[in-house]
């Protein structure tokens, strides 16, 4: 043994040894496999949900109002409760989202629903059946919200694919909610209480994905203990500024104007389109097929769009495309209502396909998944507040003015800001930019 003295090395020079990362274990590999298999079987499943609760009820509106005794207001009311629901609720979901994690929201949003559904052929009352109706919207806010943080958490390599697959589902909800009811109700004798509970099912059935998801806090499936999956955001640090007021980030306020436009364009369309046709002396059954053809555009549509628009730097040229689409539609309805009609159904299906770009735009425009809570939160329910008042109003012109040429035109005349905000919303950037 030597007797010189050792001198110790500084703590500042010393290496400190790197730590090995954590080997992953089977539980947590078998989690992560799961939740790669599960959560696209839930999306499909939810979006599948996210309408029939809306489109069910306006296939029976005559019965349910007759059976409820309400009366022409309340039932025109009834129809701009959707709109306020998403907007009121809605901005109750980042707050959830971070307490719960958004599976388990979402999860508890397609409980809501299915109790709402279940709940409202009881109704021996108006007070009664708008109750269920809010129950049921609220699980609906709070999905609509946290189905583009779902995508970015789980997915957000495949953001476009994702967000396609899910727009598809909610196009085919719609579309088969509207189609069905009636030859359902019809083939349960003609109850619209039960044509309008059969639904409840669907909703019950979507809540089964989500279950092994509820203890998923983070949104996110870990490949390795604590380690998020491959393109997952990393952890920000602890002593990083608190993220900006969505309110002060024009890229926010250019998305929510863009989705509250092309809301109001959509529930004008589901509204009142088959009434255009009609008193241009289209047969009513050959104006609800037509309903039809333009809600079914946003099968296929609601598939390709996102897939393209994340392989762009910018959006713009998809939104003026699609904003187009809706010019010629409503100038045909406004000219030809009759002669071209099955033209005009296809072209404002088309149009309508903003929905999709949107939701997709939502999970482009922030580079973390708490951003995305926040962005889509703040575009969704303002969006919803501005689509409000559209349906109403094209109603009041309607009953004033005496025909469709002033409604029409003032559809027509949406789609010029609808694609100036659009363009804003689809450049290349993110709210994390304008910080």
């Amino acid at each position: 043994m030597s007797d010189e003295p050792k001198t110790l090395e500084p703590a500042a020079t010393r290496p400190v040894p790197t730590p090995e990362p954590p080997a992953p274990t089977p539980d947590g590999g078998r989690a992560a496999r799961w939740a790669l298999v599960l959560v696209p079987v839930g999306l499909v499943l939810a979006a599948l949900n996210l309408r029939p609760a809306i489109t069910s009820l306006g296939a029976l509106l005559e019965e349910v109002s007759a059976g409820l005794h309400m009366s022409g207001t309340v039932a025109g009311v009834l129809t701009s409760v959707p709109p306020l629901c998403f907007a009121a609720f809605g901005l109750t979901a980042p707050r959830l989202a971070r307490r719960f994690g958004p599976a388990a929201v979402v999860c508890a949003g397609m409980a809501a629903i299915c109790a709402g559904l279940l709940l409202r052929p009881f109704a021996t009352g108006t007070a009664a059946f708008l109750a269920a109706s809010a129950l049921a919207l609220m699980g609906i806010a709070v999905s609509n919200i946290l189905m583009p943080v779902i995508v970015k958490r789980y997915f957000p390599d495949r953001v476009g694919s994702m967000t396609g697959l899910y727009s598809m589902a909610l196009a085919l909800g719609t579309s088969l909610a509207a189609a069905l009811t009636v030859p359902m109700t019809d083939a349960l004798g003609g109850d619209w209480r039960l044509g309008l509970g059969v639904w409840g099912g669907l909703a019950a059935l979507a809540v089964l994905p989500w279950l092994p998801l509820l203890r998923d806090r983070t949104g996110a499936p870990r490949t390795e203990r604590g380690t998020p999956a491959s393109g997952s955001a990393p952890a920000a640090p602890a002593a990083e500024a608190a993220p900006r007021p969505m309110v002060r980030s024009r890229t926010a306020w250019a998305l929510a104007c863009f989705f509250g436009l092309q809301a109001t364009g959509a529930y004008i369309t589901m509204g009142w389109m088959p009434q255009i046709f009609r008193d241009a002396g289209v047969p009513a059954s050959t104006a609800g097929v037509l309903l039809a053809v333009t809600m079914v555009m946003g099968v296929p549509l609601a598939f390709v769009i996102p897939r393209l628009a994340t392989r762009m730097r910018s959006q713009a040229p998809i939104v003026v495309a699609l904003g187009s689409c809706g010019l010629i539609g409503y100038t045909g309805l406004l000219l030809a209502p009759a002669g071209g009609a099955w033209a005009w159904a296809v072209l404002l299906g088309v149009s309508n396909c903003a929905f999709p770009l949107a939701l997709t735009m939502i999970g482009m425009r922030s580079r973390t998944g708490a951003g995305v809570v926040r962005l889509s939160a703040f575009a969704q329910s303002v969006g919803y507040l501005i689509s409000i008042p559209g349906p109403l109003l094209v109603g009041v012109l309607y009953q004033h003015s005496g025909g469709w040429g002033v409604p029409i035109a003032l559809m027509a005349g949406l789609m010029v800001p609808q694609m100036i905000v659009g363009s804003l919303a689809g450049r290349d950037r993110t709210i994390e930019d304008e910080s």
